[in-house]
């Protein structure tokens, strides 16, 4: 009765609620469902390709801009700012979003007329075997029943008969296989690309960038120089330190963090800081 018009208040917090917003649950947990209904909105606003921007570092800006505009909705986290966001982005970029919805419709449409014609193509092969399966079978029964006319009414020697019965059934059996490797395969993909055809693909483009160094992270502990993991065992620390079992090793786990982590602990803070 809540939604007997379409809408009603929630009767605990009186908070309006609309039919039209709820949803059947399809994942164990309902917060991913949240987040898939939640991401197709967003998606049918964000909607630009690769090639709408100049260089990949400015598309792969905007896929984090999306995937931070999804986290807060889902997580209702700065929501009232989330959606002002998107609605200036709407606005600025009204003429693209409409571009790319209709060339999105143009690329479902021709998907879903592969996908049928695939589906047809399919259907046709299907009945084609099933024809010739019953050509095959009824060829076999025409031979057993020649056999069992030929040895009621003709005068030649049963065993004649039959040697020339099992000639003929193995002829009958190699055209039968020539016909199964003659059957054409399928030549097209459902996302139209050929099958076994050479397909040139653009080399990525290449971003000149100074190439990334590795630091070694210092962490500073105010207090003794901590010996480094692979120090540990060298210097005695582990002697007395319980053996990794083979179900912790197969996890990636060893002793020997556990006690590097303990001696970080025990050797922070030792020495007071200046000032």
């Amino acid at each position: 009765m809540l939604f007997a018009r379409g809408s009603g208040n929630c009767l605990q917090c009186d908070t309006p609620l609309r039919k039209s917003n709820f949803r059947v649950q399809l994942f164990e947990d309902a917060a991913i469902d949240k987040e898939v209904e939640i991401r197709k909105k967003v998606m049918k606003i964000y909607n630009k390709r690769e090639f709408d921007f100049p260089s990949l570092r400015e598309y792969n800006d905007y896929l984090e801009q999306v995937e931070d505009i999804v986290y807060n909705l889902t997580n209702n986290t700065d929501v009232e700012n989330t959606k002002l966001r998107m609605e200036h982005y709407q606005k600025e970029n009204r003429d693209i979003i409409q571009r790319n919805k209709a060339k999105l419709t143009r690329e479902q449409e021709e998907l879903e007329e592969l996908l049928l014609l695939e589906q047809q193509s399919s259907e046709q092969r299907r009945l084609e075997v099933l024809q010739e399966e019953q050509r095959q079978l009824q060829a076999k029964r025409k031979s057993k029943q020649a056999l069992l006319d030929e040895l009621e009414k003709s005068q030649v020697p049963a065993k004649l008969l039959l040697a020339q019965h099992k000639v003929r059934a193995a002829q009958l059996e190699t055209e039968i296989e020539q016909q199964k490797q003659n059957v054409k395969p399928t030549s097209i993909f459902s996302t139209g690309i050929q099958i076994r055809q050479n397909v040139c693909l653009q080399p990525l483009p290449r971003i000149e960038e100074v190439l990334y160094q590795y630091k070694p992270i210092r962490v500073e502990t105010y207090g003794p120089p901590v010996p480094e993991l692979e120090q540990l065992g060298r210097f005695g620390y582990l002697n007395h330190v319980r053996a990794t079992t083979l179900q912790e090793a197969a996890g990636g786990y060893t002793s020997a963090l556990a006690c590097h982590r303990a001696i970080q602990d025990a050797f922070s803070g030792l020495f007071p800081s200046k000032g």
